[in-house]
């Protein structure tokens, strides 16, 4: 499993549609498996499951999205799992990695 987090200023609506098709197109397997869209007076919530085949690893890799917007700011959780084929133990976790280095790089430029 591997986490990124992140916080900055912006457009919530203008960012979750911008990550979303930066994730569907940046892979051709990937998908968008579920959502779930939540707002309590000004505050948004946004929760996002994606998966992708993973070439390294020979399997499905999930990435679940979770990101909060109020007043312009934005904060986001991104956390990957499903990239390992052992039974007992995490092993061969590359293809989560570079799922989530693919997400977070595109947040650090978005963010910039």
């Amino acid at each position: 499993m591997a986490k990124y987090e992140r916080s900055f200023n912006g457009d919530f609506s203008a960012f979750m549609n911008a990550l979303n098709e930066s994730i569907l197109n940046g892979s051709i397997s990937a998908s968008l498996e579920d959502s779930s869209s939540i707002a309590i007076g000004d505050v948004k919530c946004e929760v996002r499951v994606y998966e992708r085949y993973s070439w390294t690893g020979g399997n499905r890799v999930s990435l679940n999205v979770t990101a909060l917007g109020h007043d312009g700011r934005i904060c986001v959780t991104a956390i990957t799992s499903g990239g390992s084929q052992a039974m007992f133990m995490k092993m061969n976790t590359v293809g989560e990695e570079a799922f989530l280095e693919k997400v977070a790089d595109f947040i650090d430029n978005y963010a910039n």
